[in-house]
């Protein structure tokens, strides 16, 4: 046994609590080491996986992106169907607020880490449509990683904004983050929000009402 005492101190990590607390802060602990940090961001960049949102006409260079010519899933990036296994959002032109609560509500939905790419002039200056009470500019209501300019811009400047996430990431130059004025965002939303929360009340209720049954 050592004793304690000058040259004898020991440095370490001491979790006590629950076993689920103590498990769930060694993991995390474990993932921010540098070696496993490192394979994580590297296997990340290599997972770009848009979620299919088309808002817009750029929708037809995004599909573009990914057809045989351009081959993006070369890249390590692969369109894909749900929120939930997909952490990439491709604002595709111009998001109408229809629109704009769909993409936040997807937004929502993905797991950490997930990153925004807004392309076509409309999706952060609204482009034509820059004077419309219809149109919502992109960095309002996502947090943009990159934005690829043009009208519409081509697949591989799309492809250029993938390449730069990707280095980004890899670099370990991310972090979970949101928009920083949420007063539009707060204000398109809110309609949105309190359909949930009655939605949710009613659910609350019928599962009451078949458990006193």
């Amino acid at each position: 046994m050592i004793q304690p005492g000058p040259g004898n101190w020991r440095r370490g990590m001491i979790l006590v609590g629950s076993l689920e607390e103590a498990a769930r802060r060694a993991a995390k602990w474990l993932v921010e080491r540098t070696p496993i940090r490192s394979l994580r961001d590297w296997a990340t960049s290599f997972s770009l996986w848009p979620v299919h949102l088309t808002t817009s006409c750029c929708g037809a260079e995004f599909a573009a992106l990914y057809s045989p010519k351009y081959d993006a899933e070369r890249l390590g990036s692969l369109p894909f169907t749900h929120p939930r296994n997909t952490n990439l959002i491709i604002i595709e032109g111009t998001l109408t607020r229809k629109m704009a609560r769909v993409a936040r509500v997807t937004w929502e939905q993905m797991p950490w880490p997930k990153f925004v790419i807004a392309m076509g002039a409309c999706a952060f200056t609204g482009g034509v449509f820059y004077n419309s009470y219809n149109v919502v500019m992109v960095q309002d209501i996502l947090p943009v990683d990159y934005y690829v300019p043009g009208c519409p811009p081509p697949p591989d400047a799309v492809a250029r904004a993938i390449l730069r996430l990707q280095e980004r990431v890899r670099r370990g130059e991310w972090s979970p983050r949101d928009v920083e004025d949420t007063r539009k965002l707060e204000e398109l939303m809110a309609p949105v929000y309190a359909r949930g929360e009655e939605w949710l009340a009613e659910l609350r209720r019928r599962e009451a009402e078949a458990e006193s049954l």
